[in-house]
């Protein structure tokens, strides 16, 4: 394992009956950076979490997490890594002080460094004054900022974030992308998995997009971005009738590219955007009447549509271990 990078993983792979939830995957995290793992409900995103946390074991491939091998080194795994899941895994009739203690005696700590700890979290998490509440009388945000701090007590060096903003609003989201910006500041890796595109584009270093158990594409937001071309041309036709038509003609004009059809309307990535003028005269005169003929910078969201054929809030069918995300 190369002392740049946290994890690696060849060729990961899990089953279950003839379900292959996760196939073949093929990635690394560097150290001190966010690898964002970017795909749908189903995509097996929590599966192989939860294989390289030493929850499950692989039914093929290998993994190093911290340079120790998932399945024959799991005690050493768990002793580097913290663990934020889709759900808050605190306890609510204990208060958020009483929590985070709990965690620090079970992972060993003395009575005061474990009260130390917790008040050290709960202040960076901006929860000091609520340390005495029960954590059911938290907010959802505040539950999620507990949950992130008990997967800290242990100062972990790698740490898995699975899909942790869910549910949240968009402020209590953005408090916490700052406090994970600040931990991976402090050299703690993150490998986060979300549905949202812009909490990949806002946090990720690097992103691998899985769909269906498979890796199908990998780079760093803009190099994925580029796949597409640097803008996006989206045309919705007043007449739906007429897709088949423009579609025929964006391929004419765009030869290199897979127009995509959804929800009434094409959309493909293109290079440049003096193309416009012509294809509005070529709709013109074919008699295409439009709705909407706008081109914008390229964002994640076209780029998983084009590589997929489907958004991100797709509602795929979920893996086994994935059920109801």
């Amino acid at each position: 394992m190369s002392t740049d990078n946290a994890i690696e993983i060849e060729g990961l792979t899990k089953r279950f009956g003839d379900l292959v939830a996760v196939d073949r995957i093929d990635l690394t995290a560097r150290a001190g950076t966010v690898l964002g793992v970017l795909g749908p409900n189903g995509a097996g995103k929590t599966t192989m979490v939860r294989m390289l946390a030493t929850l499950s074991r692989p039914t093929a491939g290998t993994a190093r997490v911290g340079g120790y091998d998932i399945v024959r080194d799991a005690p050493e795994v768990r002793s580097l890594i913290g663990l934020t899941g889709q759900f808050a895994g605190i306890d609510e009739l204990l208060t958020g002080e009483e929590n985070l203690r709990f965690i620090g005696r079970l992972l060993g700590m003395p009575t005061r460094d474990a009260k130390a700890r917790a008040r050290e979290l709960l202040a960076q998490f901006n929860l000091s004054d609520a340390a005495d509440k029960a954590a059911k009388a938290y907010s959802g945000g505040m539950r999620r900022r507990l949950d992130l701090a008990a997967s800290l007590v242990g100062r972990p060096r790698i740490l898995f974030l699975d899909e942790p903003t869910t549910g949240l609003d968009p402020r209590a989201r953005g408090e916490l992308w700052e406090l994970v910006r600040g931990l991976v500041a402090d050299g703690t890796t993150v490998l986060l998995t979300t549905q949202y595109l812009e909490e990949a584009d806002q946090l990720a270093h690097e992103i691998v997009v899985i769909d269906q158990g498979r890796t199908i594409a990998t780079g760093t937001p803009t190099q994925l971005k580029s796949k597409i071309g640097g803008q996006t041309l989206r045309i919705q036709p007043e007449d739906h009738g007429q897709l088949d038509g423009l579609r025929a003609l964006v391929a004419e004009r765009f030869p290199d590219l897979d127009p995509i059809v959804e929800a009434g309307a094409i959309t493909v990535g293109v290079n440049d955007d003096g193309i416009m003028p012509t294809l509005a005269a070529d709709l013109r005169d074919r008699g295409i009447a439009l709705t909407e003929f706008h081109l914008g910078l390229s964002s994640l969201d076209e780029v998983f549509l084009t590589l997929t054929g489907h958004r991100t809030e797709a509602d795929d069918e979920a893996q086994p271990e994935e059920a109801a995300k």
